[in-house]
């Protein structure tokens, strides 16, 4: 390969003077460019030296190969003459260039934050629309299903439970979720949203009528008055304590000596983060919930359909804080006067922003071609429609903004229309397309015409604009199918660089570290459960050793000591993996006893990890041995399952006939 003939080839398809920082890894040039509608992508897709390219993380990302990416960069540097970077030094760039836009970051967190809990939240929004079905009055006469039919009631009941509990303890979920987002122990984070949820503190759904009726009961703590409020269903104050305690753990951990780290750093975290959260976070959260409150009162009040509308446009966005949490005590109190307000304009309001998320994702499930975002965006787009809209929320809308904001819009046309028309609430029901069995007998039509603009307006702007966009759908499909982790994009090249000319030969491979046997498909992680790469065998480690599976040269030494690559001297190229998204440690933890270009022998040690501290950190640090390439073999099959040692054989490789 002419390495500078490449270089040059490349920048000129990035456009000139287009690139704002460079770096690499084991097989790819990382970039941060100026803006990326500039690149020649056709260019880039006729290079035989490019084996892909893709877009992720902020940086623009071209796969080049291992051993070759390295001699590529020096001469794409002084071509371009910027600043070599390491991959952490990229990072700070391409953030840096997103400070200008503060929103679409903190989507992005909440994105990464909830994609994970998703599942959890289409569970209990399918089973609450099926508990509102068997429920609800007037849905298929004066009586619910569960009045009609009085022997399905505990089934109902049971039904209930299960739905209520993702979100009544949707704390510890998001705890445990943004906790890790945000660098700290997943786990610790659970244990924080946990005492937020405590049945000794004064439920969440109470706490506004606890204060009301000057029942809340209070700590008091060196002369302050604490309350013993509770957060269940809560959303934004579990996020912000994650944030304090994943900073408070990093803050100790780089000051405890390693001796009482362990011990004193979660303590520490703990108890500091518990009293900031009972004594700060949570009084704050309360104002601000009642200043919405008020504000949202004086809107309808003062500016009738155009502040519905306005209401409309943002109750999404008020869905994503948790702050909605705080409605239904508005609710309670305008239905408790309905001879003088008439009834609520919250519920049709929630209604018609239901509907439109759920609009819009139903759209989304028409034009993806992801069989794994078609399957999430039906699921969540029917519990939207249901009146559950995080899943679609969350696990669609964000991720792809556009829809968001198209669902945006058809709430904001349909309040205009609804707040014209006066629509009201008589009761508390479920806010979606049956949600007529609560509004008031007169405005039944207009809040279902409502609910069909809404429909109409979130599923026609989605579609239209996605069709127009498609590259917006790709770059996310793409996205996906990398599991929208570094090292799984690291690990897919790896693969996609593995077609080896070299006639190969049945050999027997030694197991990696000394441990479990797992199979694949048990691998946290799509990559290699779905044998993206290639087949082979996984490993729960019992010791943080790595040894050589067979005879061979190191063809792929990450730089972050997580990743090894071999070619055997049988023809077999090997991956030796450690750990689930262990590349966000950035070498810490591991050490390297070989590098690229070493010869090893079976049973040699490539490199160590400290397995405790991995563990500690939340990390899955199951070791996985790939052949990736597979194709070059009849058969790959494992000797033996249950615990191994390092270096004892383990896994067959049986050559094709026609090498």
């Amino acid at each position: 390969m002419d390495y500078k003939k490449v270089a040059e080839e490349i920048n000129k398809a990035l456009g000139e003077d287009n690139v704002q920082a460079a770096a690499h890894c084991a097989t790819r040039l990382r970039l941060v460019l100026k803006d990326s509608s500039k690149v020649d992508q056709k260019a880039l897709d006729n290079n035989d030296a490019v084996k892909g390219t893709f877009e992720a993380n902020d940086q623009f990302q071209i796969i080049i190969g291992a051993g070759d990416v390295n001699n590529v960069y020096d001469e794409f540097v002084k071509i371009t003459h910027v600043k070599e970077a390491s991959t952490a030094d990229l990072k700070e760039v391409a953030a840096a260039g997103k400070k200008n836009n503060p929103v679409m970051a903190f989507i992005k967190v909440l994105s990464d934050i909830f994609v994970p809990i998703v599942p959890a939240l289409v569970a209990g929004g399918l089973l609450m629309a099926i508990n509102n079905v068997l429920t609800a009055q007037n849905l298929f006469g004066p009586q619910s299903v569960v009045e009609m039919f009085p022997n399905v009631t505990d089934f109902a009941s049971i039904i209930n439970l299960l739905a209520s509990a993702p979100f009544a303890f949707l704390p510890i979920l998001v705890g445990f979720s943004a906790t890790r987002r945000f660098g700290g122990n997943p786990y610790l984070g659970a244990a924080m949203a946990m005492a937020m949820v405590m049945p000794d503190l004064v439920n969440g759904y109470g706490v506004a009528n606890a204060i009301a009726e000057g029942t809340m009961p209070y700590w008091n703590i060196f002369g302050m008055n604490v309350a013993q409020a509770g957060y269940q269903g809560s959303v934004l104050p579990i996020l912000a304590v994650s944030y304090i305690l994943a900073m408070l753990e990093k803050f100790f951990h780089k000051r405890i000596p390693n001796a009482f780290d362990y011990t004193f750093t979660p303590m520490l975290a703990i108890i500091i983060t518990g009293f900031l959260t009972f004594i700060v976070v949570g009084p704050f959260m309360r104002i601000v919930s009642d200043g919405l409150t008020e504000g949202l009162v004086w809107l309808y009040n003062t500016t009738g359909a155009i502040g519905l509308g306005v209401f409309g446009l943002f109750y999404s966005p008020i869905v994503i804080t948790g702050l909605h949490q705080s409605f239904p005590a508005i609710e309670t109190t305008l239905l408790a006067d309905i001879a003088k307000t008439g009834g609520s304009f919250i519920f049709p309001v929630a209604s018609m922003a239901n509907v439109g998320q759920g609009a819009a994702t139903l759209a989304i499930m028409m034009l993806t071609k992801n069989q794994k975002q078609k399957s999430l965006a039906t699921s969540a787009s029917i519990s939207a429609m249901l009146g559950i809209t995080e899943p679609a929320i969350f696990g669609v809308n964000l991720k792809l903004k556009f829809p968001f904001i198209c669902g945006m819009i058809a709430s904001a046309v349909a309040c205009v229309f609804i707040g014209a028309f006066h629509v009201v609430s008589v009761a508390m029901g479920p806010a979606s397309v049956i949600g007529f069995i609560s509004i008031a007998s007169k405005s039944v039509p207009f809040f279902m015409i409502g609910i069909v603009i809404s429909l109409i307006v979130g599923f026609l702007t989605t579609y239209f604009y996605g069709k127009s966009h498609m590259s917006l759908l790709a770059s996310e499909e793409v996205s996906e199918s990398a599991n929208q982790t570094e090292e799984s994009a690291e690990v897919s090249a790896i693969a996609a660089n593995s077609a080896s000319s070299q006639a190969v030969k049945d050999d027997v491979l030694a197991a990696p570290v000394s441990g479990t046997v797992v199979e694949l498909s048990q691998v946290n992680d799509p990559v290699f459960s779905t044998e993206m790469m290639g087949k082979g065998l996984a490993f729960k480690p019992t010791k943080g050793i790595i040894y050589a599976p067979a005879d061979g040269e190191i063809t792929v030494s990450h730089a972050s000591k997580h990743a090894y690559g071999l070619q055997t001297a049988s023809g077999a190229e090997i991956l030796i993996h450690i750990g689930i998204d262990t590349v966000k440690r950035n070498g810490d933890g591991f050490e390297a006893k070989r590098a690229k270009g070493d010869k090893v022998s079976k049973g040699d040690i490539l490199g160590t990890f400290d397995r405790e501290a991995l563990e500690q950190a939340g990390f899955d640090t199951t070791v996985m041995l790939i052949v990736t390439n597979t194709k070059a073999y009849s058969a790959i099959n494992p000797l033996s399952n249950g615990t191994v040692e390092g270096g004892q054989d383990i896994l067959t490789v049986v050559a094709n006939d026609n090498n």
